[in-house]
């Protein structure tokens, strides 16, 4: 079974899809952008949220909608890379089997929209990465498997207290100046809490809207 996860009813691990497709596809993605800007460093910047702090979202005022949704495929560092993907892996895969690859997209669109725009606001148009999305279907799956019995999983509490711990690490990294001075970056930590917030409110949403359909 996934590492993260603890099966309600004891689902046997071959169970779960070995290729889940969309979860697979926002991999190999990731992967083939990585490559692409670090071949060609030019193509970075149509996949950045804006190239401009001031005016607001000129580009995506212009049409260029897709500036939403792209800078959560920009990574930095092979580190950077392999760290969210081994997350979205975990947490991604999960959704798809549980729910569909409707339910993912939907999570995924709505989280790295709110996660990239929260982004932008705080700290500007240079940033990109997964792990906004990461920890939104990290409270997606956390808050769905405590209240609602129909996805059928919930996840290790381990696992539950590592990501918010790291959450809290990164904000006193940033806090504090260490994360810029020891590893010369500076964490997206508006992205991940943001991220968080809005997984969470998807899971909650979810869950009220099955639960009316239910009834009727």
């Amino acid at each position: 079974m996934p590492a993260a996860m603890i099966p309600k009813d004891m689902i046997p691990a071959d169970m779960i899809p070995k290729a889940p497709p969309l979860t697979i596809s926002l991999i190999a993605c990731s992967i083939v952008v990585y490559l692409a800007i670090t071949l060609m460093a030019q193509l970075k910047a149509p996949l950045l949220i804006s190239e401009y702090i001031r005016p607001t979202l000129p580009e995506i005022q212009d049409g260029q909608w897709w500036r939403l949704i792209t800078p959560i495929f920009l990574h930095f560092s092979i580190f950077h890379l392999v760290f969210n993907l081994l997350w979205l892996w975990e947490f991604a895969r999960l959704i798809e089997w549980r729910q569909g690859a409707v339910r993912l997209l939907v999570v995924v669109v709505c989280v790295g929209v709110c996660s990239n725009l929260a982004q932008y606001f705080v700290s500007g148009a240079r940033f990109g990465g997964l792990s906004g999305v990461v920890y939104g279907l990290f409270g997606y799956c956390w808050i769905l498997g405590m209240i609602d019995d129909k996805f059928g999983i919930k996840l290790n509490p381990n696992i539950v207290k590592l990501l918010l711990a790291w959450l809290v690490i990164c904000w006193v990294g940033a806090w504090t100046g260490l994360a810029a001075s020891l590893f010369g970056i500076d964490i997206a930590n508006t992205a991940h809490t943001v991220g968080l917030l809005s997984g969470i409110l998807c899971a909650l949403l979810a869950s009220a809207i099955l639960t009316l359909a239910g009834r009727n």
